[in-house]
């Protein structure tokens, strides 16, 4: 879905309908000696973004667990044929079809035996020289399910007859990422190529996924780097340098599911126990421009542990253990798994270093296993083969071993603000962090800050224009204040079509103090229904809710489909590091437990959550008091 504003729908030098002729006739004119200015003159302002819809973090048969787990058909192409709004069929044999095409996608299997288990269960010749192939194909051929435990072990093992023969690898990389060059459709649909780095130490999840910019002719050049070889997020960048260095070509890693490492993802020191310092936080903000919050396996914002102030931060919470699920979690654990506090503590780090590592945006994903990218509480597909729709299924064990799957969250999406739909500009938004995630519905959101916004700015048509005119947008940096001067944010939000209404906005702010300590405060800025913030309390009453749980309906009569607004820091102190990032909620509706209680009659029990405020969070903008921030070259997110 593409939302554009007043004058920006004609930008790079693009026309349609009457434009086009008007363009012809004033350009005619003009060589013909005319001396009328254009009615029509071409927009050519980099600033004129468009909002594009993505997923990038899925999995198809090509993920060794993916395919262990039942999906053994759906592969790469039906990803992308299905984010195109194409009909497949799923292994159940009913087809599906997406209501509403995506802008783009990254097809990110796991690195580790990438392709592989396809290719042995149909006893590949090329795998039949292998020895530990030879075996595993026979097991497969016999459904002997043993083999998820040899692949488990095999993953932590860097032996040479556990390593998938070079040549076989090379291939498989070059089949993906010719097939991504060919679902490339500059301007109308965007297919990035990549993979999933699936570091697991002691069963912590240390993953990111690694999105290349690139066509065929740079990426074939490398090949995905595995957690066989190494599980240090270090060696992994220095794996994606050298790919730039030797290519000519771009390339990041995104990180998620901090909220399964134990206490690893947002560490204070490196992953070998050693102090950040300047260089590891400049090469972390440079390969690491983003994180994603949200996605299948638990939100990763906050934790009411973390902000207990935070009336909403207990939200689709996955604390009790790491990945594996074989390790409870500690309470010292949970500061160095969420976005907000590692948003702090990156102040913290910076000041101390002059480089922030934790300079990040925000982005949502699937992180779907089961080949297509669903993220609908109402048409809830699961994420894996095990949890399509079926009696039953929400309390079912997660892949037959897991927690309940009640538990899997139906989110979620990337929003990505870009001049048009191509790798290369998709990509630069990426990087410059002006993107945000959604729990799953489409919520448009712009956020910019700066020092001249007045309250009517927000209510001009050519709004946006103003945002960036004036300031910056989501991602960017607010250096040294003017004397005399507090930031402005500016802030708009409104419903997707066809979804709920929208229960307010929330800016929030996380600061470091003189002695350097970190602070966080939520603002409530925008409500709908024309609620106002209790000065006692701080907080405002509850938008209340519609939902109708045994029908697992909901109404719109409530909230507002719009909220926008121009908001001042009433605690700003020019001489402290800060950030604010926005979030929207949304009215409450169904979740899908109840969508799936009454469809197929079934009683959930009382620990199934049956309603839910989804939600969007824009990545953030800084503020520094004096010199830039040090992040990374070219990190500033100025347009």
């Amino acid at each position: 879905m593409k939302r554009t504003f007043g004058i920006q729908t004609m930008r790079l030098g693009v026309v349609s309908g009457l434009g086009v002729l008007l363009f012809w006739a004033a350009t005619n004119a003009s060589a013909s000696g005319g001396e009328h200015a254009e009615y029509s003159p071409v927009v050519r302002d980099l600033t004129a973004t468009n909002l594009y819809w993505g997923d990038t973090h899925l999995h198809t048969r090509n993920s060794a667990d993916s395919y262990l787990v039942g999906n053994e058909t759906l592969s790469p192409e039906d990803a992308f044929r299905f984010a195109l709004g194409q009909s497949i069929a799923t292994q159940n044999g009913m087809h599906v079809r997406l209501r509403r095409p995506l802008d783009f996608l990254a097809v990110t299997d796991h690195a580790e035996y990438l392709g592989v288990f396809a290719r042995l269960k149909r006893e590949d010749p090329a795998l039949m020289g292998w020895p530990l192939g030879r075996r595993w194909s026979a097991m497969l051929v016999k459904g002997d399910r043993g083999i998820g435990r040899e692949w488990v072990k095999a993953i932590q093992s860097n032996d040479a007859e556990t390593q998938v023969p070079e040549e076989v690898r090379r291939s498989i990389w070059k089949e993906i990422a010719v097939l991504a060059d060919r679902y490339n459709m500059p301007g109308r649909f965007t297919a990035f190529t990549g993979y999933e780095w699936t570091s697991m130490v002691d069963g912590d999840n240390l993953h990111r996924v690694v999105l290349f910019r690139d066509g065929f002719d740079r990426t074939s050049r490398t090949m995905p780097f595995s957690a066989q070889e190494s599980v240090d997020p270090e060696a992994l960048w220095q794996v994606l340098a050298s790919y730039e260095a030797q290519t000519g070509g771009e390339v990041l890693a995104i990180p998620h599911n901090g909220n399964l490492s134990n206490g690893r993802m947002f560490a204070l020191e490196t992953l070998s126990g050693k102090a950040l310092t300047a260089d590891y936080a400049t090469r972390r903000a440079r390969w690491e421009p983003v994180v994603e919050v949200t996605q299948v396996k638990g939100d990763g914002e906050t934790h009411p542990s973390l902000s207990p102030e935070d009336e909403f931060a207990d939200f689709e919470r996955w604390d009790d253990s790491n990945a594996s699920g074989d390790t409870p979690k500690q309470p010292w654990m949970l500061r160095h798994e969420y976005a907000r506090q590692a948003l702090k503590d990156g102040l913290q780090i910076g000041a101390r270093t002059g480089v922030n590592p934790f300079h990040f945006g925000m982005i949502g994903s699937s992180d779907g296993h089961n080949g297509f990218s669903a993220v609908a509480e109402n048409d809830f597909w699961g994420k894996f083969v095990d949890t399509e729709p079926h009696p039953g299924r929400a309390t079912e064990l997660f892949l037959r071993r897991h927690k309940e799957n009640w538990r899997l969250s139906a989110s979620g999406l990337a929003a990505v603000w870009a001049p048009e739909n191509t790798r290369e500009a998709i990509f630069a938004a990426i990087k410059r962090r002006e993107v945000y995630g959604t729990t799953g519905s489409r919520i448009l959101l712009r956020f910019f800050g700066g020092w001249e916004y007045t309250d009517g700015d927000v209510l001009r048509p050519d709004y946006a224009r103003i945002g960036y005119q004036k300031g910056v947008p989501m991602g960017g940096e607010l250096m040294a204040a003017p004397r005399g001067r507090t930031p402005r944010f500016m802030v708009v939000a409104a419903r997707d079509p066809d979804e709920a209404n929208l229960d307010r906005i929330q800016i929030v702010k996380g600061w470091l103090d003189a002695k350097g300590g970190t602070h966080e405060k939520v603002y409530d800025v925008a409500l709908s229904d024309g609620r106002k913030v209790d000065p006692a309390t701080g907080r405002a009453p509850p938008v209340g809710s519609t939902v109708d749980v045994g029908a697992a309906t909901y109404t719109n009569s409530i909230g507002d489909p719009a909220l926008a607004t121009v908001w001042t820091d009433p605690d700003f102190d020019a001489s402290q590091r800060a950030f604010y990032y926005a979030r929207v909620l949304e009215i409450p509706k169904p979740r899908w437990t109840a969508h799936d209680a009454a469809f197929f009659n079934e009683e959930m029990p009382a620990k199934v959550p049956m309603s839910i405020q989804d939600r969007a969070y824009s990545s953030p903008i800084w503020y520094q008091p004096a010199a830039p921030c040090k992040c990374a070259a070219g990190s500033k997110a100025s347009p």
